[in-house]
């Protein structure tokens, strides 16, 4: 195999539609209504902690648990589903809001 030495050469092992398929955003998740799920993330302060609040979900108790395991180890830290809403212990807003933000959801 020879050695890269340009992007030229990283590009010419990439299929030809490599650029469209990472360009492509993902669908903005319908909630029950039929209109995008916007979401609000805040963070509060509960006993001199922070606490990430991910409100305005439109989903099942076991989507909801799914979401809530991955966005966990996304984060790195503890938390759980209450009340329709996520709560994650710490300030992770910017993670939390990439995250979701990839995986379809409107953020407020």
């Amino acid at each position: 195999m020879a050695k890269l030495t340009s992007l030229a050469d990283l590009q010419a092992l990439l299929p030809d539609d490599f650029a469209a398929q990472t360009d492509d955003k993902p669908a903005i998740k319908q909630g029950y209504d039929g209109k995008a799920q916007r979401l609000r993330i805040t963070t509060e302060k509960r006993a001199n902690k922070s606490v990430t609040l991910v409100r305005g979900f439109q989903s099942t108790p076991d989507e909801l648990d799914t979401l809530v395991g991955t966005l966990k180890k996304q984060c790195g830290t503890g938390g759980r589903v209450l009340d329709n809403e996520i709560e994650l212990q710490g300030d992770h807003r910017a993670k939390a809001t990439a995250f979701l933000a990839k995986q379809g959801f409107a953020i407020q």
